[in-house]
């Protein structure tokens, strides 16, 4: 009897454990989401513009992102007058521009398919639950004298080769802050894959009631390769679907 009472002490122990784990976690999410606008606020989100500087190689170029619900998405970067995308997606197809050709030229199926869930404009961490995800918290770690809350995010596995792949990202929430300051990913596909990828996010700024970073940074395996800093972010307003479709004739 002494050791049944034991076991089931242990039991409980375990399930408390497990339970105070997953509260925490929500409790993160929660507290970024108040923090940041409100949960309903993120969830009337419809559309994102944004515009600013991108620096790449050394140089200082023009840039307009474009998003919009639920999954369309285009980076439009301007080079010595031409606009390079670097991707767009209409919702089914995801295409880029060829550096070798300056064409538009259409990514494949598997690319476009994964695309669907990559793009999507609502926050991941939004009923992460119904959406099929799951969130972990994995402890503590400092990114750059920060002390940060370690989640780790499993989202819809990706489809590499024609075999799925687990997704996963790690976001790093500041503790004094409780947003994300930034997200460390393995690259599954291309020439890139197998990298360690790492974006940072700073500089929040309010926009119509939601903080978002102004400034993005990425890194490849340490190495700084891109950044790009906001100049002007609009929210709710009208982008035609036509801004993300692939050009016909190509």
């Amino acid at each position: 009897m002494k050791m049944t009472r034991l076991f089931l002490v242990a039991t409980m122990a375990c399930f408390s454990f497990v339970a105070a784990q997953a509260q925490t976690v929500d409790e993160i999410i929660d507290k970024y989401l108040a923090q940041t606008g409100g949960k309903d606020k993120w969830m009337a989100l419809t559309s994102v513009k944004t515009t600013g500087k991108a620096k790449a190689q050394g140089m200082d170029l023009p840039i307009v992102m474009y998003q919009k619900a639920p999954n369309k998405m285009k980076l439009a970067i301007n080079i010595q007058g031409k606009e390079i995308i670097q991707p767009a997606f209409d919702g089914t197809t995801a295409w880029t521009t060829n550096f070798m050709t300056m064409k538009p030229e259409k990514m494949t199926t598997e690319q476009s398919e994964n695309m669907k869930d990559e793009a999507q404009l609502q926050d991941p961490f939004i009923n992460y639950k119904g959406k099929g995800y799951k969130a972990e918290l994995e402890g503590k770690e400092t990114i750059e004298g920060t002390e940060c809350n370690k989640i780790k995010l499993t989202r819809k596995p990706v489809k590499v080769e024609g075999k799925e792949e687990e997704n996963v990202t790690y976001y790093f929430f500041s503790v004094a802050d409780n947003v994300p300051i930034l997200t460390r990913s393995t690259i599954k596909q291309g020439q890139a894959k197998g990298m360690v990828q790492e974006t940072s996010m700073s500089d929040y700024q309010e926009v119509n009631g939601l903080f978002m970073p102004f400034t993005i940074t990425q890194k490849m395996n340490g190495q700084a390769v891109f950044s790009m800093t906001a100049e002007k972010i609009e929210t709710n307003v009208a982008i035609d679907d036509k801004t993300f479709a692939y050009p016909e004739g190509n």
